[in-house]
């Protein structure tokens, strides 16, 4: 740190402010907002931080500016405002920064209504923005198939309808246009139209559908059924319009919502504003986490200030003061109060927030394992790594399970996973020889020596992890088998119970619950499984065989083909019992014959 930069750390006030960071080479590197700059800013440089990318950011610190203002939500609107034009390295970056789609109702005579990108036009009235482009779409062709509205482009004024300068287009004669350029239908009517798309945009479609009902009940007693018909149409067009929006109880009236979900390098905060029980603008933002040392309020607080941005015109008009979160954010913003619902209509809206934005994060992991295939793997394992505690990843994991009824026909099976997928060919079942009864501890310990004996015998790979299945005895059994042939701590051991999927680790007496939506627990419930499927296989197998077992297996002289030709011409031992020697030597001969009436009469 130089001398200069040591006088502006302590020259910095107690001020809520912004501060930027640059490197020896004049670049801002980081942007930083604070309630306290002079406390935050010299925390960076008076411990030790966690994060390696903190660490290596302070070590390129060479020059430091700072900028002072009144309040907290002035220092997190300048913070947007600087990271956004300077992109600075290690800042939380909003991912995609393009304009959204925007609906316009512009000015004029006949005002059109259209999508654009950009809302900065003076005289005309921006709805939205929409997360998708597709979502305005939507919205602009229901509205053409209700309203006839002009989509040409021309200068449309009083002094060119009444110079002739426009000729009617094809528009006008499918019926979609009703002549603006003309003069064919009056601007009182046409604004009546605007008017009512206006209340559309804004989410009051009840409003506009009361009025639809009346018009259509009137007209309909007038005996007017032609025009009826044309106004029912209208009233269904926007009957699905308000289906597809209306998600809660219509007395959730101007309220904000965000849900936040985080990730260990990214999060993703959905907005949605509701006006009349109708989400009439949603949006869900993705941020890229340089460092861990954001925290969830203040993310949660740049969303907020992001959102405040974009939808400026909505905060003017609707008057928010109401906005429900799942974190508090760290800033406290004027004239907004922030709730965490515990039930009701507004815990439902803010579960569909954090569901928009679990969504959005399955969507980016989909796609980055699709470009890079090998990336969720290293995730899952890098997880387990964590979870578990082990030194390596367990890249090569093997899990036993016994099976036996009552003490018969004990077997044993062990599966092995490789990079978290099943590699069957290298599959194994053991019957079991030295246990005699039921005692699964024992017979844990007979086949893990007899596994890895032979492993270390032939010089093969050992694997990173061991799993069995069951609870403190089965992991302590595989444990004394590995001491006993000398792979003392070369081998991670955990335990699954059945009941309640609690992990048990070695000399630990209390099980570790991993989360269920955890990859871990997902990989060994799958490991678990197979082997207790492979296991049961084989132990059917092994029951079946001495199932078909009969007293023509023990006879010399009498192998399989003499068996399969007797039992399909007589059917059964019984009949082979009965049957006359003159019978038998028909079927296989004189001296089979001899020997089977012989043995069978024993």
């Amino acid at each position: 740190m130089t001398d200069e930069l040591k006088l502006k750390l302590s020259l910095l006030p107690d001020d809520p402010g912004v501060y930027r960071y640059r490197n020896r080479e004049g670049t801002i590197i980081y942007v930083g907002k604070a309630k306290n700059l002079k406390r935050r800013v010299n925390s960076y440089f008076n411990r030790e931080h966690e994060s390696v990318r903190t660490t290596m950011l302070v070590r390129n610190i060479a020059d430091l500016e700072y900028t002072v203002v009144n309040t907290e939500e002035e220092a997190l609107d300048l913070e947007n405002a600087l990271i956004k034009e300077y992109q600075p390295r290690y800042n939380v970056l909003l991912k995609d920064d393009k304009s959204y789609p925007w609906i316009c109702i512009s000015g004029g005579l006949y005002p059109r209504v259209y999508i654009t990108r950009d809302a900065r036009s003076k005289g005309d009235r921006f709805y939205g923005p929409y997360p998708r482009a597709e979502v305005a779409k939507v919205l602009i062709d229901t509205m053409r198939q209700i309203y006839p509205l002009r989509t040409c482009r021309l200068n449309v004024s009083r002094e060119t309808i009444d110079a002739g300068k426009h000729r009617l287009c094809l528009q006008y004669h499918i019926h979609r246009c009703e002549g603006c350029c003309k003069g064919l239908v009056s601007p009182e009517q046409y604004g009546e139209y605007i008017a009512e798309i206006r209340q559309i945009l804004n989410g009051d479609t009840h409003v506009l559908m009361d009025v639809l009902m009346q018009q259509m009940q009137q007209l309909a007693s007038e005996l007017r059924f032609e025009e009826a018909e044309l106004v029912k149409r209208r009233y269904k067009l926007l009957e699905n319009v308000r289906r597809r929006s209306v998600i809660v109880s219509p007395t959730v009236h101007n309220i904000d919502v965000f849900g936040l979900l985080r990730d260990d390098d990214a999060a993703w905060v959905s907005f949605m504003h509701v006006r009349g029980g109708a989400v009439v603008q949603s949006l869900t933002l993705e941020y890229r986490l340089s460092t861990h040392d954001e925290t969830d309020d203040e993310i949660m607080s740049m969303a907020i200030a992001e959102v405040r941005q974009c939808f400026a015109e909505t905060y003017r008009r609707d008057r928010v003061t109401e906005v429900v979160v799942n974190v508090i954010p760290d800033v406290e913003f004027a004239g907004l109060t922030f709730i965490i619902p515990q039930r009701g209509d507004k815990k439902k809206l803010l579960d569909i927030a954090v569901k928009n934005a679990t969504q959005k994060r399955t969507e980016r992991l989909r796609m980055m394992e699709k470009l890079n295939p090998e990336q969720r793997t290293t995730r899952t394992l890098t997880t387990m790594q964590r979870d578990l505690r082990m030194t390596v990843l367990p890249r090569h994991v093997e899990c036993f399970d016994n099976s036996n009824i009552s003490g018969a026909s004990p077997v044993a099976s062990c599966v092995v996973f490789r990079n978290a997928k099943p590699s069957k060919k290298e599959y194994r079942h053991f019957n079991i020889k030295t246990v005699e009864g039921a005692d699964d501890f024992a017979t844990m310990r007979e086949v893990v020596t007899r596994r890895y004996s032979r492993l270390v015998q032939e010089g093969q790979e050992l694997p990173q992890l061991l799993v069995v299945d069951g609870g403190k005895g089965q992991v302590t059994a595989a444990i004394e088998a590995l001491n006993g042939i000398g792979l003392h701590g070369e081998i991670a051991v955990v335990g699954i119970a059945k009941r309640l999927n609690e992990v048990y680790f070695p000399g630990d007496s209390v099980p570790l619950y991993i989360d269920k939506n955890s990859e871990t627990l997902h990989v060994i419930q799958r490991l678990r499984d197979e082997s207790h499927r492979f296991a049961i296989t084989f132990h059917r197998k092994q029951r079946s065989k001495g199932q078909l077992h009969s007293a023509l297996d023990d006879i010399p002289g009498i192998g399989p083909k003499t068996r399969e030709t007797l039992l399909k011409h007589f059917k059964s031992l019984k009949r082979i019992r009965e049957a006359s020697q003159e019978e038998l030597v028909a079927v296989i001969g004189p001296a089979k014959a001899a020997t089977l009436i012989q043995n069978l009469q024993e």
